[in-house]
């Protein structure tokens, strides 16, 4: 079977892709190399700070040779309405609303508290899980409705979610459960050759990074197998695009690390 250039440069050509927190960081990178591969990315975003942002991002993506499209989307997907937020908000944006489809959907948003077990409060506990967890489930199951056959979801989790770090222990829970999620998912989205995966980043230079204890970070930077050093944003986004796309097919269920083997499954 012949298969073209473009397949190979553009494999996401006319999908369409939503990523939650992606206005800097892990999720400014992934909608970046999404659109790069072809895919039309709808940013989903939760501070009015951050709308300049990504306003530049989506100048950056349009300026690429192919012209994929970008929306944004403001919504708080800690809310119970947010996700729901989101899909209203594309469909006021795109030309077919009635037609709708999301191929591939990037849970990614995600905050973090940084406290002792023993002083965790309940508004700590509820802002983490609120986000890291319902959220994510939220979204999953608003995009649902909308997602063709041979879908792609990828969760953002974190080699925390394996590994007991101090004083973070909302946060390592919370990836855990995002986890759980992935495998469940897997088991019930199959049938139709939909995947579902997550990908676990080691420390990788970001906003959420600058609240993590100095010590955690160094002591993984100096311990990573490959060149003791902290991973990049491009090279996540390499490994969540992979899992976009048609080359992953049979894979399903899956928590890769992206940690340069400071976490080996």
């Amino acid at each position: 079977m012949e298969t073209s250039t473009n397949e190979f440069s553009l494999p996401l050509q006319g999908k369409l892709a939503i990523v939650t927190g992606g206005s800097r960081g892990i999720g400014a990178g992934l909608a970046w190399e999404l659109a790069r591969r072809g895919a039309n990315v709808c940013i989903v975003y939760v501070s009015s700070n951050s709308k300049p942002a990504v306003t530049d991002l989506q100048t950056k993506i349009s300026q690429l040779p192919h012209k994929p499209t970008t929306w944004a989307c403001q919504a708080n997907l800690s809310s119970p309405t947010g996700a729901e937020e989101v899909i209203t908000q594309l469909k006021s944006q795109i030309h077919d609303p009635e037609n709708l489809k999301i191929d591939i959907l990037v849970n990614n948003a995600g905050i973090e508290a940084v406290n002792n077990m023993k002083d965790v409060t309940i508004e700590e506990y509820e802002t983490v899980f609120n986000l890291n967890v319902r959220g994510s489930m939220l979204m999953t199951q608003a995009v649902l409705l909308y997602l063709p056959s041979k879908g792609r979801i990828i969760n953002l989790s974190s080699v925390a979610a394996r590994y007991g770090f101090k004083g973070v222990s909302l946060y390592v829970a919370s990836k855990a459960a995002l986890e759980g999620f992935t495998r469940a998912w897997a088991s019930e989205l199959g049938e139709n050759g939909t995947t579902v995966n997550a990908v676990a980043p080691g420390p990788v230079p970001s906003d959420l990074l600058d609240k993590i204890p100095k010590s955690l970070v160094h002591m993984q930077k100096s311990t990573t197998p490959i060149e003791q050093r902290l991973g990049t944003t491009e090279e996540v986004a390499n490994i969540v695009t992979w899992l976009a796309g048609p080359d992953s097919s049979w894979v399903t269920g899956q928590v890769i690390s992206a940690s340069g083997g400071w976490t080996m499954y």
